[in-house]
């Protein structure tokens, strides 16, 4: 585990410095991006497409889930064009979630049965999902200058959680955007399967995203997956 020496004022500057000016579109409508957010033109374009082609579909910026006072966040890459995109809740809809909610649960973070929709009444507990870029994006890849402009949105909801402790970021992407969130430079906190990093009152959790394709190629198991979750339910609970 790496440990990085600060102050929480430090912090908060750094964080401040860290993803660049708040969009205009960012002041106006508070940490979320609106449902016809424009500032990325590429994602629009695909979300206008989208729209046309599955007018009953979300399509649109998904928001975070959880209540702002939870002590655990976990940051994904973008949301699923079958998934997120879809149904309009972060990691519902896919395969992706199914791994991810089912965790959540066993670890002790979710309530209630996931069922693959929004309105299946389940509740997350002490922990909050959102994504380093809230538009889905072609192909599931977001461009670099996309995710710097999402970054603001980031940062605006990690500043909003007064009791955060720990993070867990989702792939190499969620990773790279969080540490420019929080103001850190990637050297301090470099990306690894199962790595920790000590960020003053945070703890920084890696782990390789549950997509899939990552799952199918064994390149995340269940088990691998799971570790992660165990070790941030038992720093929360230390």
């Amino acid at each position: 585990m790496t440990k990085v020496s600060t102050t929480e004022s430090r912090t908060k500057e750094s964080r401040r410095l860290g993803a660049g000016p708040v969009p205009a579109v960012l002041r106006r409508s508070s940490i979320e991006p609106p449902h016809d957010c424009p500032l990325c033109s590429r994602l629009a374009a695909f979300r206008e497409t989208n729209r046309q082609q599955h007018p009953h579909w979300f399509n649109g910026p998904v928001s975070s889930f959880g209540a702002a006072d939870a002590r655990l966040l976990i940051v994904g890459l973008a949301p699923g064009l079958q998934g997120a995109n879809r149904t309009g809740r972060p990691f519902t809809g896919d395969f992706a979630g199914d791994l991810l909610y089912q965790t959540l649960s066993d670890f002790g973070f979710a309530q209630g049965r996931y069922d693959a929709r929004p309105d299946d009444g389940l509740i997350l507990t002490d922990c909050r999902i959102s994504n380093a870029v809230r538009c889905v994006p072609p192909q599931n890849k977001p461009l670099p200058a996309e995710i710097n402009t999402c970054r603001a949105f980031l940062r605006a909801s990690i500043d909003e959680m007064p009791a955060l402790r720990a993070i867990v970021m989702l792939g190499r992407v969620s990773h790279d955007s969080t540490i420019k969130a929080l103001g850190l430079r990637a050297a301090q906190a470099p990306f690894a399967h199962g790595a920790e990093t000590q960020i003053g009152r945070l703890r920084l959790f890696d782990s390789y995203h549950c997509s899939r394709y990552n799952t199918n190629t064994r390149v995340l198991t269940t088990e691998m997956f799971r570790s992660v979750f165990a070790s941030a339910r038992q720093y929360l609970d230390a």
